[in-house]
């Protein structure tokens, strides 16, 4: 398995991305309700989302559940490195018909690794920790992906509940410029609130313009939002067919501005989000 890979067998693209839908595999109503969504990827959760009492329920569940077609492409969460929970995970892992494998906590690229040679799967890496943060170079260059884990990397960092954005900033814009040097996907943290959608935009599309391809969500109610955040505009599109149409090669003039291959490579990019 190429580790770098940003595709699975039924995975597609992950830079195709734009909404990953985390949801306990304890639940399954919520699993159910899931199929009927048109979220770009789907997390079926055995981690943070699942009782301690329901863990072995949950893994059975969510191996059962990706026996079955689904309309997109669907992930499993396994327990981390260091709980009892891990190892029964990763068996369960192997055997699945999961298309990706999410590994929390990720603090080092050989724990990455020996995820994926043991699941045979590409591997999802979530970035939550300092430590996580300061390793994310090396990591990245061992997975399909990367994911910010927010919640728990303002809690690593101690910082006050009620924290915004401003203080992991740092932290977010090495996550992405992890996984861009790696030539891999990578995607934003959640939004706790539920029911604040103004909130929600505003957070997906500083996402985006930190670099992200797509954000993680905890509600179905988010999904819409976060298309609309991370697709292109309908001027972004226009003007990107025109820039597109108006490159001969070389550097050259565009409206007011000098245009070369990097843009129209940009713009080809635009089109390719806004056809997916």
């Amino acid at each position: 398995m190429a580790v770098a890979e940003a595709k699975s067998d039924r995975g597609g693209d992950l830079f195709a991305v734009r909404s990953i839908l985390f949801l306990p595999a304890s639940n399954p109503r919520a699993i159910e309700k899931a199929r009927g969504l048109n979220a770009d990827l789907v997390v079926l959760d055995l981690e943070d989302a699942v009782k301690p009492d329901d863990k072995t329920a949950a893994r059975k569940a969510a191996v059962e559940a990706v026996t079955h077609q689904w309309p997109m492409p669907v992930a499993i969460r396994i327990n981390g490195v260091g709980t009892k929970w891990h190892s029964l995970d990763l068996d369960a892992a192997d055997r699945s018909k999961a298309d990706y494998i999410v590994v929390p906590r990720a603090i080092s690229a050989h724990l990455v690794r020996d995820v994926g040679k043991t699941v045979r799967k590409p591997v999802l890496a979530m970035i939550e920790t300092a430590a996580g943060v300061l390793c994310a170079a090396e990591i990245a260059k061992s997975c399909a992906g990367l994911i910010a884990g927010t919640n728990d990397l303002r809690a690593d960092l101690r910082l006050p509940l009620d924290a915004t954005r401003e203080p992991i900033s740092a932290s977010l814009q090495i996550i992405v410029l992890a996984a861009r040097a790696a030539g891999i996907a990578v995607f934003d943290g959640v939004f706790n609130a539920l029911d604040d959608p103004t909130g929600f935009t505003r957070e997906a599309e500083e996402g985006r313009g930190l670099g992200f391809d797509g954000k993680s969500l905890i509600h179905p109610n988010q999904i819409a939002l976060c298309h609309t955040a991370f697709g292109p505009s309908p001027a972004e599109v226009e003007r990107a067919k025109a820039l597109v149409d108006a490159f001969k090669g070389g550097a050259e003039r565009f409206g007011n501005e000098m245009i070369e291959r990097m843009h129209v490579e940009a713009a080809q990019r635009v089109l390719e989000r806004a056809a997916s």
